[in-house]
């Protein structure tokens, strides 16, 4: 179950806010101030964070700020929840990192729409980071490869090429969609290049390499292991 945190001093907006979300399946815990916002965050992490603009002891920007800057929660989702209805306001709270907004008064409605939303984009983003298919697995925002976990040493159109084959598993990728993504021009007369760097790929992968099969005349597809 997601865990959410609501920062709003408020009370009855925040009971408001932690009524709602609990009924929409969320585990969720309120605070009235940074500084016990803070203090929990050190124990727990949660998936997500609704954060009042004003608050008693410092501003919301200022809470986005220092979390941005922070290995541990500079991916924190962050919806500002905010009374202020200048478009200045809600461009700023965007610009230094939170990821929505929504404004007061708002409807339940709304509000859990908006949660859910961003948990959605956020656990899209987070499969796409890391892809695995069998015995392969690949951490994209670290840019490294692994076999049976052992790291594969790859060279950059080499990584690009099996991270297109990785996200359209089960797919023919056609050499021409190959040099588009992967090169960024025509194919014509290139064939070559790309039949060599496959072929260096599949056995820079080893057992793995086998994964990938000529579809021929067509282009390439990435097959699980269990897929004959």
């Amino acid at each position: 179950m997601a865990l959410i945190y609501v920062v709003e001093d408020d009370e009855n907006i925040r009971e408001i806010e932690l009524f709602a979300l609990k009924n929409a399946g969320y585990e969720v815990q309120g605070f009235d101030c940074a500084s016990a916002f803070y203090a929990r965050l050190k124990e727990r992490m949660p998936s997500l964070v609704l954060l009042d603009l004003m608050l008693p002891d410092e501003n919301g920007l200022e809470i986005v700020k220092k979390l941005r800057l922070s290995t541990q929660t500079r991916k924190l989702p962050i919806i500002l929840v905010t009374a202020k209805t200048l478009e200045i306001d809600k461009v700023r709270g965007l610009d230094i990192g939170a990821d929505d907004y929504i404004t007061k008064p708002f409807g339940v409605m709304e509000l859990i729409s908006r949660v859910k939303a961003l948990m959605r984009r956020t656990r899209d983003m987070e499969q796409e980071r890391m892809i695995r298919l069998d015995s392969i697995f690949m951490d994209d925002e670290k840019r490294a490869v692994y076999v049976d976990d052992r790291p594969v040493d790859l060279t950059f159109k080499e990584y690009e090429l099996l991270k297109l084959l990785l996200l359209n598993a089960g797919i023919v990728v056609t050499r021409e969609m190959i040099f588009d993504r992967v090169w960024g021009t025509d194919f014509e007369g290139e064939s070559r290049t790309l039949d060599m760097h496959i072929k260096t790929l599949r056995r820079k992968l080893g057992t793995a390499g086998t994964m990938i099969r000529t579809v021929r005349n067509v282009g390439y597809i990435l097959n699980s292991d269990n897929v004959s």
